[in-house]
């Protein structure tokens, strides 16, 4: 109960503010009437809704919502459908609400506003092909009201805009005048009986007229089963009232047969053929028939003289009034015109007296001075308002300056700061995709996997377990699964070990690649031995014994060709088989990957 209070007291509050629209108030009474209604139906208390209800009519909050269904249609701006959904809301909150002590107010007063507020909606919407579906919505409204208050119907027959209704050519808008009627009639079985005979005639009136314009079949059947709904609710008390309508029963035969409600046409035929036969009526005598004509004649003559008299009455009386009016608003603004004027020569008047003043005065001031002071005084006076003049147009002018400067300023940052960020979006998009096609491939995810501890794998085959357990298998045995499931635990087994190997295997290519690619660079950077010391000699020794083993013969037998003379090494050989100066061995350039560390050639020495 309290946050239903509360959801009305601030639907309330926001409906006292002044600066709201009507498409605002419209979304807000829409959304907040239906979560208070909503509310309070789901709660288990009988009373909750009509609590509810009744706190709403007291708060203001149906008042507001019946001021917005009463707005033009200017103003509502194409919001039909949120229009139609709060007459379906307002309907709702006036059926079985007790006001309590406000409660002749309710009846009196305030349901007879509802009712017009959904009917000049209804003659809104009726003008607009688009709307029916709505119309209806608004009609089986009016219908709900009506079935739990019975009273307004004469109000509804009676009113202006349900006439223009009830005037629409379109034969949905008539056919949905009549299934409001019978739908309300059907609802409450006592609607019929708590009218009056004026209302009941009105409402066969308007049956009787939609089968004597309309010639759609929908529109006949439904005004048809309507009287017959009628006959059966009211029968007596309707009986004299049909027979007011002479040849109804002649229109049914003729316009009304074949159209595929025969039976009802024929059910109402019989009924007024059988009421003109139980009822005999006297023949009255021409001289009475043309006396009563007479006497309703003088008395309509009478009645629209009187009402012509009085209307023009007040037409005059109206008239007199706006005349003068409109006098008095012209000689204000006339008053109002000439004191403007008035005012108007007096500062031009005073303005020359001021300024005749002040010549006299300074041409006194001019006859005190000598004469030969005369003109120099006369040019400092012309020089000062020059100075002056200037001071203020170069005031114009700079500030004019700073304007464009700080405009432009302005504009350029803008423009500078825009050019910034499409230059960052695009380096920022670019960084995006370099990144993305930079990342390596994410590998599965049963390869590779680290962190597994082997209490979080005990876990995992226990959940395995248990799924099997829990869904068993239709075609497979619990043996098949278990022999199935240890082969793929093996499979997978194997295949990390694999990948386990491959990885190391790979780890040690990476790490025999980069320390032959340090001795590489290190024996490119190597100097010439005549600077060569036994520490560096030592940092070019190979960790293999026979390759460091080939290498100093080859140096040794080098250094020994050095020392001799060059006319004995012509032709000669080194121990190992080779000339003496010759290039190095070719099993030895194989053997170190084409590089020679035996030391430097004669030419190179004699180029060192």
């Amino acid at each position: 109960m309290e946050e239903e209070e509360a959801v009305v007291s601030e639907l309330r509050r926001q409906l006292e503010d002044e600066n709201l629209n009507p498409e605002l108030k419209l979304g807000l009474l829409n959304g907040a009437l239906s979560k208070a209604l909503n509310s309070a139906a789901a709660q288990t208390s009988d009373g909750a809704l009509t609590r509810v209800k009744a706190q709403l009519y007291h708060s203001g909050v149906l008042t507001h919502c019946v001021r917005t269904l009463s707005l033009p249609p200017r103003m509502l701006r194409g919001n039909w459908s949120s229009a139609a959904g709060l007459a379906q809301l307002t309907s709702s909150c006036c059926i079985r609400v007790e006001p309590r002590r406000s409660s002749e107010a309710f009846s009196r007063l305030f349901l007879p506003s509802v009712v017009d507020g959904l009917l000049s909606l209804a003659s809104q919407l009726m003008n607009r092909s688009e709307c029916v579906p709505l119309l209806r919505k608004v009609m089986d409204s009016l219908g709900w009201l009506l079935s739990a208050h019975p009273q307004l119907a004469s109000q509804v027959l009676s009113s202006v805009h349900y006439g223009k209704v009830q005037m629409c050519d379109e034969a949905a808008v008539s056919l949905l005048c009549v299934q409001m009627w019978t739908q309300t009639c059907t609802t409450n079985r006592n609607f019929l009986l708590a009218l009056s005979s004026d209302s009941v005639l009105l409402l066969l009136n308007e049956a009787v007229g939609q089968l004597a314009v309309s010639a759609d079949p929908a529109v006949g059947g439904a005004s048809v089963k309507l009287i017959l709904l009628m006959s059966n609710q009211l029968e007596l008390r309707l009986r004299p009232l049909l027979l007011s309508f002479r040849g109804l029963d002649s229109l049914l035969d003729k316009d009304w047969r074949g159209r595929g409600f025969e039976q009802e046409v024929d059910q109402l035929v019989a009924l007024i053929q059988s009421e003109k036969d139980a009822v005999s009526q006297p023949e009255r005598s021409s001289g009475e028939h043309e006396r009563a004509a007479c006497v309703i004649q003088a008395a309509w003559r009478s009645h629209r003289t009187r009402r012509r008299v009085r209307s023009l009455a007040r037409a005059v009386s109206s008239l007199q009034r706006r005349y003068r009016a409109r006098r008095r608003r012209q000689r204000q603004q006339e008053e109002e015109q000439q004191w403007e004027e008035e005012l108007r020569y007096q500062v031009c008047v005073r303005r020359q007296q001021a300024r005749r003043l002040f010549h006299q005065k300074h041409r006194e001031l001019l006859q005190l001075l000598p004469a030969d002071q005369v003109r120099p005084y006369l040019q400092e006076c012309e020089r000062r308002a020059a100075v002056l003049i200037q001071s203020f147009w170069r005031g114009c002018r700079e500030r004019r300056r700073y304007d464009d400067a700080q405009r432009h300023t302005l504009r350029l940052a803008r423009t500078q700061q825009q050019a910034a960020h499409t230059l960052q979006r695009a380096v920022r998009r670019f960084l995006q995709k370099r990144r993305a096609a930079k990342a390596p491939p994410l590998p599965c995810f049963w390869i590779g996997q680290e962190g597994l501890t082997d209490g979080r794998r005990v876990e995992l085959k226990r959940q395995v377990e248990e799924n099997v357990a829990a869904y068993p298998s239709t075609r497979v045995s619990a043996e098949e699964c278990v022999h199935l499931h240890e082969e793929v635990q093996l499979l997978l087994l194997k295949e990390l070990q694999r990948g386990e190997e491959h990885r190391r295997e790979e780890q040690r290519r990476e790490a025999l690649l980069a320390h032959t690619h340090t001795q590489l660079e290190k024996l490119r950077d190597a100097p010439p031995l005549s600077v060569v010391t036994e520490t560096d000699a030592d940092s070019f020794l190979s960790p293999s014994g026979h390759v460091a083993a080939r290498a100093r013969d080859a140096h040794n037998s080098a250094v020994r060709a050095s020392r001799l003379p060059w006319w004995r090494r012509l032709g000669e050989t080194d121990p190992l088989g080779e000339p003496f100066g010759s290039a190095p061995p070719v099993g030895l350039e194989a053997e170190l990957g084409g590089l020679y560390v035996g030391g430097a050639t004669d030419t190179q020495r004699g180029l060192d």
